[in-house]
Protein backbone atom coordinates (compact mmCIF):
# COMPACT_ATOMS: atom_id res chain seq x y z
CA UNK A 1 0.00 0.00 0.00
CA UNK A 2 1.14 3.47 -0.97
CA UNK A 3 1.46 5.55 1.81
CA UNK A 4 -0.21 9.04 1.33
CA UNK A 5 1.53 12.80 1.54
CA UNK A 6 0.42 14.25 4.86
CA UNK A 7 -1.98 16.89 4.86
CA UNK A 8 0.57 19.78 5.01
CA UNK A 9 -1.74 22.12 2.53
CA UNK A 10 -3.77 22.89 5.80
CA UNK A 11 -0.76 23.69 7.69
CA UNK A 12 0.01 27.54 9.21
CA UNK A 13 2.56 26.81 12.45
CA UNK A 14 4.97 23.86 12.99
CA UNK A 15 6.44 23.39 16.00
CA UNK A 16 9.49 21.13 16.23
CA UNK A 17 10.43 19.67 19.71
CA UNK A 18 13.62 18.15 20.42
CA UNK A 19 16.36 17.71 23.19
CA UNK A 20 19.40 18.40 21.36
CA UNK A 21 20.92 20.53 18.64
CA UNK A 22 21.11 18.39 15.77
CA UNK A 23 18.09 15.96 16.03
CA UNK A 24 16.25 17.75 13.99
CA UNK A 25 18.70 17.42 10.69
CA UNK A 26 18.80 13.45 10.72
CA UNK A 27 16.13 13.81 7.90
CA UNK A 28 13.04 15.80 9.64
CA UNK A 29 14.79 19.17 8.40
CA UNK A 30 13.89 17.94 4.44
CA UNK A 31 10.01 18.10 5.37
CA UNK A 32 10.79 21.17 7.06
CA UNK A 33 12.50 22.75 4.20
CA UNK A 34 9.59 21.85 1.86
CA UNK A 35 7.26 23.43 4.56
CA UNK A 36 9.24 27.17 4.99
CA UNK A 37 9.42 26.91 0.90
CA UNK A 38 6.10 27.25 0.70
CA UNK A 39 5.43 29.84 3.61
CA UNK A 40 4.61 27.67 6.62
CA UNK A 41 6.41 29.04 9.89
CA UNK A 42 8.17 26.09 11.74
CA UNK A 43 9.75 26.61 15.30
CA UNK A 44 12.35 24.99 16.68
CA UNK A 45 12.47 24.45 20.67
CA UNK A 46 15.61 22.76 21.97
CA UNK A 47 14.95 21.39 25.11
CA UNK A 48 19.35 21.13 25.87
CA UNK A 49 21.97 23.08 24.58
CA UNK A 50 23.79 19.32 24.24
CA UNK A 51 26.55 20.28 26.28
CA UNK A 52 27.38 16.65 26.92
CA UNK A 53 28.11 15.76 23.42
CA UNK A 54 31.54 16.54 22.42
CA UNK A 55 34.56 16.35 23.93
CA UNK A 56 35.41 19.80 25.15
CA UNK A 57 34.09 21.52 28.34
CA UNK A 58 30.61 21.90 28.50
CA UNK A 59 30.33 25.70 28.15
CA UNK A 60 32.03 25.66 25.01
CA UNK A 61 29.98 22.89 23.92
CA UNK A 62 27.10 24.73 24.25
CA UNK A 63 28.33 27.97 22.45
CA UNK A 64 29.49 25.97 19.31
CA UNK A 65 26.64 23.32 18.84
CA UNK A 66 24.06 26.33 19.35
CA UNK A 67 25.95 28.68 16.46
CA UNK A 68 25.96 25.01 14.43
CA UNK A 69 22.10 24.97 14.91
CA UNK A 70 21.21 28.64 14.18
CA UNK A 71 23.52 27.97 10.79
CA UNK A 72 21.58 24.56 10.24
CA UNK A 73 18.14 26.67 10.85
CA UNK A 74 19.11 29.69 8.31
CA UNK A 75 19.85 26.96 5.37
CA UNK A 76 16.13 25.42 6.19
CA UNK A 77 14.07 28.45 6.62
CA UNK A 78 13.47 28.65 10.29
CA UNK A 79 13.72 31.77 12.01
CA UNK A 80 12.09 30.75 15.28
CA UNK A 81 14.43 28.66 18.00
CA UNK A 82 14.38 29.15 21.71
CA UNK A 83 16.86 26.58 23.75
CA UNK A 84 16.22 25.65 26.79
CA UNK A 85 18.92 24.96 29.49
CA UNK A 86 17.41 21.15 31.09
CA UNK A 87 20.78 19.50 31.42
CA UNK A 88 22.09 17.30 28.17
CA UNK A 89 22.29 13.74 28.80
CA UNK A 90 20.42 13.43 32.20
CA UNK A 91 17.15 15.00 30.78
CA UNK A 92 14.45 14.58 33.19
CA UNK A 93 10.59 13.89 32.01
CA UNK A 94 8.13 15.42 34.75
CA UNK A 95 6.68 18.61 35.71
CA UNK A 96 9.44 21.35 34.72
CA UNK A 97 10.10 20.09 31.60
CA UNK A 98 5.92 19.51 30.58
CA UNK A 99 5.80 23.33 31.87
CA UNK A 100 8.63 24.61 29.61
CA UNK A 101 7.37 22.81 26.57
CA UNK A 102 3.77 23.98 27.20
CA UNK A 103 4.97 27.45 27.55
CA UNK A 104 6.22 27.45 24.20
CA UNK A 105 2.79 26.13 22.64
CA UNK A 106 1.31 28.17 23.86
CA UNK A 107 3.51 31.09 22.82
CA UNK A 108 3.74 29.95 19.36
CA UNK A 109 0.16 28.85 18.70
CA UNK A 110 1.10 25.79 16.32
CA UNK A 111 -1.72 23.99 14.39
CA UNK A 112 1.04 21.15 14.50
CA UNK A 113 3.83 19.81 17.03
CA UNK A 114 6.60 17.18 15.62
CA UNK A 115 8.15 15.69 18.32
CA UNK A 116 10.14 12.69 18.90
CA UNK A 117 9.60 8.70 19.95
CA UNK A 118 9.31 7.65 23.09
CA UNK A 119 9.60 3.81 22.87
CA UNK A 120 12.58 2.06 24.56
CA UNK A 121 13.70 0.57 21.51
CA UNK A 122 13.89 2.09 18.03
CA UNK A 123 14.29 0.51 14.56
CA UNK A 124 18.11 1.31 15.03
CA UNK A 125 18.27 0.03 18.53
CA UNK A 126 17.65 1.24 22.21
CA UNK A 127 16.94 5.15 21.69
CA UNK A 128 19.05 7.65 23.72
CA UNK A 129 17.17 8.45 27.25
CA UNK A 130 17.24 12.20 26.58
CA UNK A 131 15.12 11.08 22.95
CA UNK A 132 12.42 9.56 25.12
CA UNK A 133 12.17 11.82 28.11
CA UNK A 134 11.40 14.71 25.25
CA UNK A 135 9.05 12.77 23.43
CA UNK A 136 7.16 11.70 26.51
CA UNK A 137 6.74 15.10 27.88
CA UNK A 138 6.42 16.63 24.83
CA UNK A 139 2.71 14.60 24.52
CA UNK A 140 2.00 15.27 27.50
CA UNK A 141 2.16 18.96 26.88
CA UNK A 142 0.24 19.11 24.36
CA UNK A 143 -2.93 18.26 26.40
CA UNK A 144 -1.82 20.61 29.02
CA UNK A 145 -1.74 23.75 26.77
CA UNK A 146 -5.23 24.04 26.36
CA UNK A 147 -6.35 23.08 29.72
CA UNK A 148 -6.50 26.54 31.76
CA UNK A 149 -5.51 25.32 34.68
CA UNK A 150 -2.23 22.98 34.01
CA UNK A 151 -0.18 25.82 34.45
CA UNK A 152 -2.47 28.50 35.45
CA UNK A 153 0.31 31.37 36.20
CA UNK A 154 1.23 30.74 32.44
CA UNK A 155 -1.94 32.38 31.40
CA UNK A 156 -2.73 34.71 34.93
CA UNK A 157 1.09 36.18 35.42
CA UNK A 158 2.87 35.52 31.76
CA UNK A 159 -0.23 36.41 29.90
CA UNK A 160 0.02 33.38 27.45
CA UNK A 161 -3.33 31.66 26.83
CA UNK A 162 -4.96 28.10 25.93
CA UNK A 163 -4.02 26.48 22.78
CA UNK A 164 -5.02 23.48 21.36
CA UNK A 165 -2.81 21.56 19.06
CA UNK A 166 -4.37 20.22 15.85
CA UNK A 167 -1.64 17.32 14.66
CA UNK A 168 0.92 15.66 16.45
CA UNK A 169 3.33 13.93 14.79
CA UNK A 170 6.64 12.14 14.83
CA UNK A 171 9.05 10.48 12.48
CA UNK A 172 7.89 7.05 11.16
CA UNK A 173 9.44 4.00 9.64
CA UNK A 174 8.58 0.94 8.19
CA UNK A 175 5.06 -0.53 9.66
CA UNK A 176 4.94 2.93 11.98
CA UNK A 177 4.31 5.50 9.38
CA UNK A 178 0.87 6.78 8.64
CA UNK A 179 1.85 9.55 5.87
CA UNK A 180 4.72 10.87 4.48
CA UNK A 181 6.29 14.13 3.03
CA UNK A 182 7.64 14.55 -0.72
CA UNK A 183 11.04 15.83 -0.10
CA UNK A 184 12.63 15.70 -3.73
CA UNK A 185 15.07 18.37 -5.27
CA UNK A 186 15.46 21.39 -3.52
CA UNK A 187 14.34 20.31 0.10
CA UNK A 188 16.81 17.27 0.41
CA UNK A 189 19.78 19.28 -0.40
CA UNK A 190 18.66 21.53 2.37
CA UNK A 191 18.59 18.80 4.76
CA UNK A 192 22.22 17.34 3.72
CA UNK A 193 23.41 20.92 3.90
CA UNK A 194 21.25 21.41 7.30
CA UNK A 195 23.35 18.24 8.78
CA UNK A 196 26.60 19.48 7.27
CA UNK A 197 26.24 22.72 9.38
CA UNK A 198 26.75 20.50 12.65
CA UNK A 199 31.05 19.88 10.88
CA UNK A 200 32.53 20.19 14.34
CA UNK A 201 30.04 18.02 15.95
CA UNK A 202 30.07 15.40 13.62
CA UNK A 203 33.81 15.56 13.26
CA UNK A 204 34.05 14.62 17.00
CA UNK A 205 32.04 11.39 16.89
CA UNK A 206 34.07 8.93 15.23
CA UNK A 207 33.21 6.68 11.85
CA UNK A 208 30.79 9.25 11.52
CA UNK A 209 29.26 9.02 7.93
CA UNK A 210 29.27 12.08 5.32
CA UNK A 211 25.31 13.36 5.67
CA UNK A 212 25.26 13.06 2.05
CA UNK A 213 26.21 9.70 2.04
CA UNK A 214 23.29 8.41 4.49
CA UNK A 215 20.35 11.17 3.86
CA UNK A 216 19.44 11.00 0.17
CA UNK A 217 19.57 7.19 0.72
CA UNK A 218 17.46 6.96 3.69
CA UNK A 219 14.83 9.00 2.12
CA UNK A 220 14.87 7.57 -1.27
CA UNK A 221 13.79 4.56 0.76
CA UNK A 222 11.01 6.05 2.38
CA UNK A 223 10.20 7.72 -0.85
CA UNK A 224 9.18 4.07 -2.15
CA UNK A 225 6.74 3.53 0.12
CA UNK A 226 5.05 6.84 -1.06
CA UNK A 227 5.94 6.22 -4.63
CA UNK A 228 8.36 9.03 -4.68
CA UNK A 229 12.00 9.77 -5.42
CA UNK A 230 12.67 11.02 -1.77
CA UNK A 231 10.26 11.66 1.34
CA UNK A 232 10.56 11.66 5.02
CA UNK A 233 8.08 9.66 6.92
CA UNK A 234 5.65 10.32 10.36
CA UNK A 235 3.12 8.68 12.45
CA UNK A 236 0.34 11.21 12.38
CA UNK A 237 -2.46 12.08 14.92
CA UNK A 238 -5.18 14.34 14.31
CA UNK A 239 -6.21 14.51 17.93
CA UNK A 240 -9.45 16.56 16.96
CA UNK A 241 -10.55 13.60 14.67
CA UNK A 242 -12.95 11.56 16.21
CA UNK A 243 -11.74 8.42 18.72
CA UNK A 244 -11.96 5.39 16.98
CA UNK A 245 -13.06 2.62 18.33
Amino acid sequence: MTLPALPDETFHRVLCVVAHPDDMEYGASAAVARWTARGIDVGYLLLTRGEAGMPNPPAETARLRLAEQRAACDIVGVEHLTVLEHPDGVLVYGLDLRRDICREIRRFQPDVVLGSGFAVEAPWGFDQADHRAAGLATLDALRDAGNRWIFPEQIDDEGLEPHSVRWYIVPGMGDTATHGVDVTGEPLRRAVASLRAHAAYLAALPDHPAPEDFIPKFAAMSGEVMGVEHAVLFRAHDLQAPPEF
